[in-house]
């Protein structure tokens, strides 16, 4: 009787096993196993290294030196972390607010069906597919002190030109312009997508009810597309956080330390004094910081974010 019993064993496991992998579970398991392996590959093993790096003294060529936190202990220590730090804060603090505006205002001017409605779309998206590497030296040369572009313009008019990236108080306001127009576009067409899925309807029983633009546009347009406004701040949050290529281009962290954000400070902690333990901490509180703001907008989107399927 144990025997037969044992025998049966390994038949209804088989008999198990076939009847999975004929089964719709198993090809789903099968579709999704691409990007589960490209994700535990390109993304969950590079954080996990990530932190072990950062609790070691690794300067590239030999081993890595096991130290625990005194990588951490160091930022906290170090005056000019806190400064990368705020000004990666007041870039996004710039930064999003702008992008938002100003791309929900194009979308609301672009989104009639009118003749060369789609030229002026196409023109406002092309930044967006345009090389930052090529976007933020053609604006490098525009803000050029002598024969920048936009110094030239100012003389017409009889206004000396400031001499904007190197100015500590211009620099980075020059940034977030460039920042800003670069990436509207991609917002813009967030908003026109949102836009046009407004009930028609409801514009004209407000019309009726003697609605002016402004109240039509309060009490129905943005109630009607908080989902994508929440989406767009998300993205553009923590873009403005991983802001890189626009300030090593245009100021290398200049003038000063007044436009070094953290991931020029990583960069720079990394490829230049070839501290990859340091280097690897500040990335993971950046990663913590870009998670906590995700988090607190997710938590609070019940507040304000409505029609949420």
């Amino acid at each position: 009787m144990d025997t037969n019993v044992k025998t049966d064993r390994p038949l209804a496991a088989l008999k198990k096993r076939r009847k999975f992998v004929g089964s719709e579970a198993f090809y789903g398991y099968l579709f999704v196993s691409p990007m589960m392996g490209g994700f535990l590959l390109v993304m969950l093993f590079p954080l996990v290294y990530s932190i072990y790096m950062s609790l070691t003294d690794w300067q590239l060529l030999g081993d890595p030196n096991f130290i625990g936190t005194a990588n951490y202990q160091q930022m906290v220590n170090d005056p000019e972390f806190f400064i990368v730090l705020k000004n990666t804060f007041l870039f996004s603090a710039g930064l999003v607010p702008i992008n938002i505006i100003l791309a929900l205002w194009l979308a609301m001017l672009l989104q009639r069906n009118l003749p060369g409605m789609g030229i002026f779309r196409t023109a406002i998206f092309i930044p967006v597919m345009t090389s930052i590497v090529v976007w933020s030296i053609i604006w490098k040369y525009m803000f050029g002190t002598d024969e920048g572009f936009i110094n030239q313009v100012l003389g017409v008019f009889g206004i000396e030109g400031p001499a904007w990236l190197y100015n500590p108080n211009l620099a980075m306001g020059a940034v977030i312009f460039v920042s800003a127009i670069k990436n509207v576009g991609l917002n813009m067409v967030l908003f026109l997508a949102a836009l046009q899925q407004v009930d028609k309807n409801l514009y004209e029983a407000s019309y009726l009810d003697g609605a002016n633009k402004w109240n039509r546009f309060r009490h129905i347009t943005l109630p009607m597309i908080t989902p994508t406004i929440f989406l767009t701040i998300i993205l553009t949050v923590i873009g403005s956080m991983k802001v890189f290529g626009q300030i090593y281009v245009m100021t290398n962290g200049g003038p000063g330390n007044h436009t070094k954000v953290l991931v020029y400070y990583i960069w720079e902690s990394a490829f230049k004094l070839y501290e990859f333990g340091y280097a690897s901490a500040v990335a993971i509180v950046l990663f913590i910081i870009i998670l906590f703001f995700t988090l607190i907008q997710w938590w609070g989107r019940k507040r304000w974010v409505f029609h949420e399927q």
